[in-house]
């Protein structure tokens, strides 16, 4: 069956589900912001067959998530590291993470002090706000990016 392709669509999640729709780009994702960096890391981790991981790998590559890097061993081999595009993956997977654990329970830990993180939704004037108090709104409805207020969070 082919697939439908969304790399054009003007819905940005269409978009990024393109590139990041499938639980093993999203669980690679979830491995390399916990320090793995090798393919056999990523296996290991996963269970994944060598197969499905390394077309994952070089689709997330080309998506721009990830870039080959030279080992930081100083060996001849290669790692996969995190670019810019794929650290903005952070908020989505940690937000995975407390759905999936009802919310009680959080994997996402300050470093400095050590104290897990909550994600909270907040409004521009920095009001905390449920779900309930948020909807989606199509971009051709909403104020141009450029032209919101750049308001620092609290």
């Amino acid at each position: 069956m082919k697939r439908t392709s969304f790399t054009k669509d003007a819905c940005p999640v269409a978009r990024s589900v393109q590139s990041v729709g499938d639980w093993w780009s999203l669980l690679i994702v979830r491995d390399a912001f916990a320090g793995k960096r090798r393919f056999g890391e990523f296996q290991k981790s996963l269970g994944v067959a060598k197969n499905v991981l390394t077309v994952r790998l070089k689709k997330l590559v080309a998506d721009g998530v990830l870039k080959l890097v030279p080992a930081s061993d100083g060996s001849a081999y290669q790692e996969y590291a995190l670019t810019e595009n794929g650290c903005g993956l952070l908020l989505v997977i940690a937000a995975l993470g407390e759905w999936g654990c009802g919310g009680s329970e959080v994997h996402l830990v300050d470093r400095k002090k050590g104290k897990s993180v909550r994600l909270v939704l907040r409004s521009e004037d920095g009001r905390t706000l449920a779900p309930d108090d948020v909807q989606l709104v199509p971009v051709s409805h909403a104020e141009p990016r450029s032209k919101r207020a750049r308001q620092p969070a609290p």
